[in-house]
């Protein structure tokens, strides 16, 4: 996927979730921030960061805060955008053959998941995870306790007990990541729920990211540690 608009920028603050204090241009701006989640290793006072303009004037704010270094490793946080990357991931990589059917947002019985797919025989149903927590290489998810994120893998357990491909795919949005764990330490239950749903059928997979301030690009797969 691709950005527009995109100017370099210097992190100041966060006063709450939605919004960041940023030096654009040499101006303080203040910014929509495209994650709601804690980002607090990242968002540090001084850390350079990019922004996207958006050009709408109804907007009480004039940029959106996509990424951010982290010292040398440059991390995407848009949380809209690991969806929209593996969509096109799934189109046209060839891992899912070639779909003949590729659903955001559907429906099975009382749950509602990123992507339904279908490609010849196979009925998928598939749940993407961004994750922006990184240490020495290592990527984690959540960076926060998620109870939604429970849900998730509890519903997609039943989906594959179902008869159905069920696939959870964590999406490293950084290209320097080797190895993904669950952050077992934030979110106990999370970490319990994955394990269990790997043992019940669900596919776990972790991808990582060709990160540009102008672009973001699923690579490869990395390895996935469950239990530890």
């Amino acid at each position: 996927m691709t950005y527009d608009g995109i100017a370099a920028g210097e992190f100041v603050s966060r006063p709450n979730r939605f919004i960041a204090n940023v030096i654009v241009d040499g101006a303080a701006q203040v910014c929509h921030v495209k994650n709601t989640g804690r980002c607090k290793e990242l968002l540090l006072p001084g850390a350079r960061v990019f922004v996207q303009r958006a050009d709408k004037p109804e907007r009480k704010t004039k940029y959106d805060l996509i990424s951010v270094y982290k010292n040398d490793i440059l991390i995407n946080m848009d949380s809209q955008a690991p969806n929209k990357v593996f969509a096109e991931w799934a189109a046209e990589s060839g891992f899912f053959g070639r779909p003949s059917l590729i659903l955001p947002e559907r429906r099975y019985k009382n749950s509602r998941f990123d992507f339904y797919i279908e490609t010849g025989e196979r009925k998928i149903f598939a749940e993407i995870k961004g994750v922006t927590l990184e240490e020495n290489g290592v990527v984690m998810f959540p960076d926060a306790p998620t109870e939604r994120g429970v849900k998730h893998l509890r519903e997609l357990t039943d989906c594959a007990a179902a008869g159905y491909e069920a696939h959870v795919f964590f999406i490293a949005q950084m290209a320097e990541a080797r190895l993904f764990r669950p952050n077992r330490q934030t979110h106990r239950e999370f970490a319990d729920a994955l394990a269990f749903a790997s043992r019940g059928g669900v596919r776990v997979s972790c991808l990582k990211c060709a990160v540009t301030p102008e672009t973001l690009k699923i690579t490869d797969f990395i390895d996935v540690e469950l239990e530890e």
